[in-house]
């Protein structure tokens, strides 16, 4: 029988070749453990079988034929619900996409595919990937494969929850403000935010096009740069994108420490067992610099102004005319009388309370008479940031920070929004300035049961490179990896 829990893209690979198990046993172990658990956890929104018992018979015919198998043949990748994978639906979490199918598949998607991966599901996540917990989605709330009494994190919370309650061995989520780092951290496994540039969002729903970036996961470091390796690289179809070489730093490795990281709304266990994983890289050699991001305290409020405002027109298009959802369909009563009335019932019907929020909140800073007050203020502060950063990278190698300021909140904690916002403190300056990270776990730390109990809960470190070093940061995160184990 195969043990899913503990099974890594590297394991299954070496036991495909052996033939330890066909790919398309591995497949249907996946299948039949999705099948079984996803009405509990809900972070499948469509299981993708046919599709993955075709592409596991090609593998398994691969190796019966004695022909050499790269990485990631054969291996079982869930794909969040905004990136499109051709004939099947794609929700973005949404009710006015409930019914859309993709008629192509994103750039990332047919890389994997030509590279062997078996797509084997579509994951829930926040309405349009707003959220920072994955109670968002029309479809239901996700939950956290480590106790189902939390949230996993979001907005990838649907793809971060399936590798880590092994429906899958690695899965693709997108990252605006922290939505892959976060999850990760909460669920306890590597998920990993490349360059802005590094990866085509050709196929990626927009939510803020000046943010967004198709991120990784995997139980290991190793597992998320497998992944990296085959969806990374220039695109026709995405402007944004460059073909760069791997950039790496000397051997004599200088960590810096923002000292704005420790401050007020960090737990004070997260704090400990942050502080004790920079201690273990001291151990292995490193130097450790206190270092200072001064503006750090404005990214979060920056965020919120640039990120509504790329969202209020990014989601202009979703009229009911275009895409999915239109009120012109619905039940006589339900319709509208005149065209404006149907574009306007289609979005009331269509998007959610935090949709609406955000786009309500995006179209007033980008108003006539606000634009120079909030957002144009907005930009100076992102540029601010970006300046911050490349100044304290002229004298460290890398930064450490924690990557949440707590564990997984229980669902339905967080019921105002400016408190969820937080939960994105420590990944949005990243997201900012546009730079590579990763999450990977520390030791966890300890938390109440609901029965008196106590339960360990995972902790996420953050591991911030310079633009373009995304290599580098896997580097260093492998060597963290391989000199402590949890």
């Amino acid at each position: 029988m195969i043990d899913l829990s503990k099974l890594t893209i590297e394991s299954a690979h070496k036991e495909m070749i052996k033939k330890e198990f066909t790919c398309t046993e591995l497949i249907r172990a996946c299948l039949d453990k999705i099948k079984k658990e996803n009405k509990e956890i809900n972070n499948f929104l469509e299981i993708t079988e046919k599709l993955a018992l075709e592409q596991a018979q090609k593998a398994d015919d691969k190796i019966e034929r004695g022909e050499k198998i790269e990485g990631l043949e054969g291996i079982p990748i869930a794909v969040k619900d905004n990136i499109l994978v051709e004939d099947y639906k794609c929700t973005a979490g949404s009710k006015i996409l409930e019914n859309y199918q993709a008629p192509y598949d994103a750039t990332v998607v047919k890389k994997l595919k030509d590279a062997g991966a078996i797509i084997i599901g579509k994951t829930n996540l926040d309405e349009f990937a707003m959220g920072s917990s994955t109670e968002n989605s029309a479809f239901g709330v996700v939950k956290n494969p480590l106790d189902k009494t939390r949230v996993p994190g979001g907005s990838s919370g649907g793809s971060a929850a399936a590798v880590a309650a092994g429906h899958c061995l690695g899965a693709l989520g997108s990252d605006t403000g922290g939505s892959v780092r976060q999850p990760a951290s909460f669920c306890g496994i590597v998920g990993f935010k490349p360059s802005y540039g590094r990866v085509s969002r050709y196929g990626l729903i927009a939510m803020a096009s000046s943010l967004d970036q198709i991120g990784t996961f995997g139980k290991t470091t190793a597992d998320a740069k497998l992944i990296f390796d085959v969806i990374k690289g220039k695109d026709k179809f995405d402007s944004t994108t460059i073909e760069i070489d791997p950039r790496t730093k000397s051997k004599n490795l200088c960590i810096g420490v923002p000292k704005e990281y420790f401050g007020q709304g960090i737990d004070k266990q997260i704090k400990e067992k942050i502080q004790k994983a920079i201690k273990s890289f001291e151990k292995m050699g490193a130097k450790i610099k206190e270092v200072s991001l001064p503006s750090t305290e404005y990214a979060l409020a920056a965020y919120y102004i640039i990120m509504p405002a790329e969202i209020s027109a990014n989601l202009a298009r979703f009229d009911g005319i275009k895409y999915g959802l239109s009120a012109g369909n619905l039940p006589a009563g339900r319709q509208g009388k005149t065209l404006l009335e149907n574009y306007l019932k289609t979005r009331a019907e269509g998007f959610g309370d935090e949709p609406r929020r955000r786009i309500m909140l995006g179209t007033y800073v980008l108003s006539a008479g606000y634009r120079d007050a909030y957002y144009n203020k907005a930009q100076k502060v992102r540029a601010l940031i970006k300046k911050e950063f490349d100044e304290v990278f002229n004298d460290v190698d890398i930064i450490l920070t924690p990557t949440a300021p707590t564990t997984a909140f229980k669902i339905g904690e967080k019921k105002d929004p400016l408190s969820m916002y937080l939960s994105d403190v420590y990944t949005t300056p990243v997201s900012l300035a546009g730079l590579p990270a990763i999450s990977i776990p520390c030791p966890p730390a300890t938390s109440s049961r609901s029965d008196g109990g106590q339960a360990e809960l995972p902790v996420g470190l953050q591991i911030i490179g310079p633009q373009f070093y995304d290599e580098f940061v896997f580097e260093i995160a492998n060597n963290f990896e391989h000199h402590n184990s949890f």
